[in-house]
């Protein structure tokens, strides 16, 4: 039974809808539970700290779950808005949905973390609990970065005009894009969420190491994130680049494999990004005096657990500009 565009378009948009938030809803779940999980062993070991630790419990549940409203909002609007009837929309919502909803996963589980190590902490060091608390609200609140990338990325699509683009290979491009920033924003969640983690235990155990250990938490969750920005890079080459039209199969599925590239191939390296920062912070906590020495083994060792990352960069690029 054939079917106009426009109910092509209306499919698009609930699988995309779907995928948002379907997708969406698993980072934030595994984050808030591992917070209360830790909350709940906080307080076996100091009931007396229940209110303070209850209250940060709620305030780290509050920020995990900022990823998955992310992705109940894009969810919402592609189930309420009424789109062109136009095929490339078709790409566009489904591109919409996956961005933001695999764009949660990493940031919902990060952001879980630090807020299950400040509730921890709470307990083994009542008298720092108010630092506990600043400093899991940054740690937080980085890791919800490249959520905000996705989402940057779904509404770029959602309110950008393809339709005088060629249908193919635009198609692809814009598949790309969605894919790209999705995936690519896993990797850096969870990897800023590892170093954020060290750094709420470290100044549980180490009060006095609280501003080199922040200052290095910063640091290294810096670098988590640049796998996300290259994913960002290369979902933006593949909206706003013109793409001339053709009859191949093998121009789209080159734009396709980009996004695949770059957002399966940042995943990796922003979590071994993350290992080599917790156990830096972990470290510098324990042994304030080598704080250079640290921070320059962290630095070189996420350098070159970075690498990966590029590579992919490098393929994702030659896949849009020269294949």
């Amino acid at each position: 039974m054939p079917y106009d565009i426009q109910t092509w378009v209306k499919v698009a948009a609930l699988s995309g809808g779907g995928m948002a938030m379907g997708f969406g809803a698993i980072g934030a779940a595994i984050g808030e539970g591992y917070t209360a999980a830790s909350a709940n062993e906080a307080i076996s070991r100091n009931p007396k700290l229940s209110g303070d630790i209850f209250k940060a419990m709620l305030v780290g549940q509050a920020i995990a779950e900022s990823a998955s409203i992310f992705a109940l909002v894009i969810a919402m609007m592609l189930l309420f808005t009424k789109f062109a009837s136009h095929v490339l929309m078709i790409p566009v919502l489904l591109g919409a949905g996956l961005s933001m909803g695999l764009g949660a996963i990493g940031a919902g589980v990060g952001a879980g973390y630090p807020a299950g190590a400040a509730c921890t902490g709470m307990a083994r060091q009542p008298a720092v609990s108010g630092r506990l608390t600043t400093n899991m609200l940054i740690g937080s609140a980085v890791c919800q970065t490249p959520a905000i990338f996705a989402l940057v990325v779904s509404f770029i699509l959602l309110f950008t005009d393809f339709s005088k683009s060629p249908v193919s290979p635009t198609w692809a491009a814009i598949l790309g894009a969605g894919i790209s920033s999705g995936f690519g924003a896993i990797g850096s969640g969870l990897g800023g969420g590892l170093v954020a983690q060290a750094s709420c235990d470290g100044i549980s155990r180490q009060p006095l190491t609280a501003t080199p250990v922040t200052n290095v938490m910063l640091l290294g969750q810096a670098v988590t994130q640049t796998t996300a920005i290259y994913a960002l890079l290369v979902s933006f080459i593949l909206m706003f680049k013109t793409f001339p039209a053709t009859d191949l199969i093998a121009p789209p599925m080159a734009l396709l494999a980009a996004g695949l590239c770059m957002g399966i191939g940042a995943i990796g390296p922003a979590i071994g990004v993350g290992f080599a920062g917790k156990s830096a912070v972990d470290w510098i906590a324990r042994n304030q005096e080598h704080v250079a020495d640290l921070t320059r083994l962290m630095l070189v060792g996420q350098a070159v657990a970075e690498s990966t990352g590029l590579y992919s960069l490098v393929i994702a690029l030659i896949l849009i500009f020269v294949v």
